[in-house]
């Protein structure tokens, strides 16, 4: 791996201000005009996913005849973007992104190697963002074309990240920010460029509201109204309010105590209804809850969040959301079970070496959503070294093991990442 070597490299020279030369004229170099640049985003990964006694629903739940073969990918993925300067209050963005399968033992969802486990890193090239923004009126920004949409924790609308691929959105977002402390960010999002590079068309109004309550956290609430157009997605129709109390929107946030203290929390709930096409009557809510605390060095939070199920198509989903980053990397339940999912987790994180390093494992338990029935238990690994603000490295490691739901799964990840 060609970029990995490179990095250690970087870690390795005895020299750090030459690299830090080299880097800031690489900077300045990509920079032109009035707020204009060329971004660049260059990541290669290596994916390994090892399942063991894969069921057959057919067979009540016997191991399958044929078990999937252990999956391996090692790509490389370039995003290519130009930044225009500003002019007369309008800016416009556009992005290349694309995938180099350098080694492809696995199942992408597009590549029809289905007799391997799944990693969704198709080998493909699209266009990922085309946007143009106007900021001429007061403590407001219009945007318009494909995009990146992130509110909040991604929970509900995210670009989907970790993937190679990220999820874009044919949409236009206004944001205004002109009530101190509250940002109001209304939009209407037509079709969805999806992380395996497929269209979706959708007509979903959004809302997000977003109130800083000084040192004491935010407070969110929101409306989503996904009305899926396609008959293949119908079943992901819904519409979702809620309410969310935190003060942790990103690593170093606290409500500090002391100089070395603080306290974490999150509160959140959301209720969850058929909307437009969808295929079932319902009414199911989800329930988020997180308290923790930092220590010097160490970060531990304890937190539960439940998706109601009642049934087929009755379940509690965030369809466009960056679910990864929720119950589990393994990603055991991208889509919630008929009988709702209970995760109760803790997460321990620390850093080192003035802060580029970071260390983070968690612990997950998951129920259906009355706790009767245990589907599994899961523990999470990660280890990142940032050199600088463009160059990180990162191990990962997930390993969940089932007891009434799906199969033992094991994931390794180690990821190297040049970003200007």
């Amino acid at each position: 791996m060609v970029l990995t070597i490179a990095l250690f490299s970087i870690q390795a020279s005895t020299t750090y201000a030459v690299a830090d030369d080299v880097t800031k004229s690489i900077e300045d170099a990509l920079k032109f005009g009035n707020g204009g640049a060329v971004k660049i985003d260059l990541n290669t990964r290596y994916e390994n996913v090892n399942q063991y006694n894969v069921t057959n629903p057919a067979l009540n739940g016997q191991p399958a005849a044929q078990q999937p073969k252990t999956a391996n990918a090692n790509t490389a993925r370039l995003r290519l973007g130009l930044l225009s300067p500003v002019f007369y209050s309008l800016q416009g963005y556009a992005e290349y992104e694309g995938i180099y399968a350098m080694q492809s033992d696995y199942n992408s969802t597009r590549n029809s190697k289905t007799g391997y486990s799944t990693i969704a890193d198709p080998y493909v090239n699209e266009l990922d963002q085309l946007w143009l923004s106007y900021a001429g009126i007061t403590d407001t920004l219009i945007k318009g074309g494909r995009q990146r949409i992130k509110f909040d924790d991604d929970r509900f609308i995210g670009n989907v990240g970790w993937r190679q691929l990220e999820q874009t959105y044919d949409s236009a977002l206004i944001t205004n920010k002109s009530i101190y402390n509250l940002a109001i960010n209304v939009g209407y999002i037509g079709n969805v460029k999806t992380f395996t590079s497929t269209n979706v068309n959708i007509n979903a109004p959004i809302l997000n509201v977003n109130y800083k309550l000084g040192d004491y956290g935010n407070l969110i609430g929101y409306g989503y109204w996904l009305g899926y157009t396609q008959q293949a997605n119908y079943a992901n129709s819904n519409q979702t309010y809620g309410l969310r109390l935190t003060n942790y929107q990103k690593p170093g946030d606290t409500l500090k105590v002391s100089d070395n203290y603080g306290l974490l929390y999150t509160a959140e709930w959301s209720i969850q209804s058929d909307y437009q096409n969808s295929p079932q009557t319902y009414t199911v809510n989800r329930y988020n809850l997180m308290g923790g605390f930092t220590a010097h060095i160490f970060s531990f939070q304890g937190a539960m969040e439940q998706l109601d199920g009642v049934g087929q198509n009755k379940t509690f989903i965030t369809p466009l959301g960056t679910n990864h980053a929720f119950q589990g990397w393994a990603d055991m339940f991208l889509v919630t079970p008929k009988d709702g999912i209970r995760d109760i987790f803790g997460t321990l994180t620390t850093t080192l070496d003035k802060g580029d390093v970071a260390l983070t494992g968690v612990y997950h338990a998951f129920y259906d959503d009355t706790g009767n029935v245990h589907y599994g238990d899961e523990w999470d690994f990660m280890a990142t070294k940032k050199f600088g603000k463009h160059y990180t490295l990162l191990a990962k490691y997930a390993y969940y093991t089932a007891d009434h739901y799906s199969t033992d799964t094991q994931k390794i990840w180690v990821q190297g990442n040049i970003n200007f």
